[in-house]
């Protein structure tokens, strides 16, 4: 006989009740039947374990989610960047005289290395060699008389008075051709109107006369300029006689910028060379021999003139290039066609020198070198700090570099980086900074953005 067996649970029980089953087969469910009552309690805490698991792992997942994309860590924004260029100077020609030996030297811009040159000579054409230097010895002579007879800048000085045989001076060089001024017996002049007359009007008979009145004979003053010479280095120069009227005097130019030098730089002789003119007393007004004063900012020195040996000048200029200080050209030609040819030349050669200078513009301030912008739609210009230019001699090289840094946030005005030039050998920086700010992303974009956040990068 086969057992029959009720409803395991109350559910059962309760589907056969809704099915008229309660009963079937003559068999009645007790719902108090321990046996039913163990079964629906282990159905019921199944089904809670589950229901738990469930909320658990919702619960992990949110939790784990929520501090992942809001809490994840920005990765750096984009950057999209542009190097500005720059205009790279040209190299200077300078311009040279073509007939005779010519040299230029510049000071005052030691900071260019190349304005220096070699020697202290920064272009020279022609040759090297000694040649006739005319009455530019009359300036070795002043400079000589003015170690032993010193002046104070414009002081009149001692007082000259003029023998019969200083006024027969007149007569001798006056047949010789040469430059002279009137010079009367028992006259007087100042030491420094004797010097400007010797040096503006380039007068043979006062140069040789002060000579003899400073070293009392010829072979005084000639034994006296040796020594001078030799002190100074000059041993390419010669001096035979005060004025220049001899073609034995001779001098190279590489000697004649540093005597031009010396010249300059004695506050007595540099006020008398940079005179258009003077006024002397018994001599008259007369105008200096140096027709290139004025031009170009030529301020002195002197000029030369020999029938055998050509035209020649050694001249002095300042001129303003963009530095705290004008710089100083001093130059010479010897040997050259004529008078003048010297000047045009002169001029040039200054005016080439200071062509040669150059202000470059390197950037200016607020140019934008690049952008960073980021998965959220941000971003922010990268832009100059600062302008910056440069003075440069010839074709100085210039460099560049620029770095920007990686930024996640940053606010307007931040420094992000450095723009870095090399000119010459010398630094200069030009910050770069942020135009705008860069924030990061609201709580909205970051949960639903799990991937631009997650991802390995």
């Amino acid at each position: 006989m086969t057992e029959r067996t009720g409803p395991t649970d109350l559910v059962d029980f309760s589907e056969m009740l809704a099915r008229g089953q309660a009963d079937s087969g003559g068999y009645r469910f007790d719902p108090l039947d321990p046996v039913v009552q163990a079964r629906a309690r282990r159905r019921r805490i199944r089904r809670r374990i589950a229901g738990l698991v469930v909320l658990l792992v919702i619960v992990a997942a949110v939790g784990t989610y929520l501090p992942l994309t809001l809490l994840a860590p920005l990765s750096p924004a984009t950057l999209s960047s542009t190097k500005p260029s720059f205009t790279q100077p040209g190299a200077v020609v300078l311009t040279l005289p073509s007939v005779g030996e010519a040299a230029v030297s510049v000071t005052g811009a030691e900071t260019y290395p190349r304005t220096v040159g070699t020697n202290g000579i920064l272009a020279s054409s022609g040759g090297a060699g000694p040649l006739p230097i005319a009455s530019i010895s009359k300036l070795i002579t002043a400079l000589v008389v003015l170690e032993a007879k010193p002046l104070t800048g414009t002081e009149p000085g001692p007082t000259l008075t003029f023998s019969k045989a200083d006024h027969d001076l007149y007569d001798q060089y006056y047949v010789l051709g040469a430059s002279i001024e009137p010079m009367k017996t028992g006259s007087s002049l100042s030491e420094h109107d004797a010097l400007a007359l010797m040096l503006v009007a380039s007068a043979c008979n006062y140069a040789d006369a002060v000579s003899t009145w400073a070293f009392g004979s010829r072979a005084r003053y000639l034994s006296a300029v040796k020594s001078w010479l030799a002190t100074h280095g000059l041993t390419n120069t010669t001096i035979v006689e005060p004025t220049g009227i001899d073609p034995r005097n001779v001098s190279t130019p590489a000697d004649l910028i540093a005597v031009g030098k010396l010249a300059m730089m004695n506050p007595a002789v540099a006020a008398i060379v940079g005179s258009r003119g003077i006024a002397v007393p018994g001599v008259g007004p007369l105008s200096n021999n140096n027709i290139s004063l004025g031009s170009e900012g030529i301020n002195g020195i002197k000029t030369g003139t020999l029938d055998t040996a050509g035209s020649s000048l050694l001249f002095s200029a300042t001129a303003d290039v963009g530095l705290a200080k004008p710089i100083t050209i001093v130059g010479v030609i010897l040997g050259g066609e004529s008078r003048e040819s010297v000047d045009r030349a002169a001029q040039l050669m200054v005016r080439s020198i200071r062509s040669g200078f150059h202000t470059v513009q390197l950037v200016g301030d607020g140019t934008v070198v690049g952008r960073y912008s980021t998965p959220w739609k941000d971003g922010a210009r990268v832009v100059t700090g600062s302008r910056a230019s440069v003075l440069t001699w010839s074709d100085a090289p210039i460099t560049s570099k620029m770095t920007i840094k990686p930024v996640t946030t940053a606010t307007d005005g931040s420094t992000v980086g450095s723009l870095d030039f090399v000119v010459d050998g010398a630094p200069i920086a030009v910050p770069l900074v942020l135009d705008g700010s860069i924030s990061g992303p609201d709580g909205w974009w970051r949960l639903t953005h799990p991937h631009e956040l997650l991802s390995v990068r």
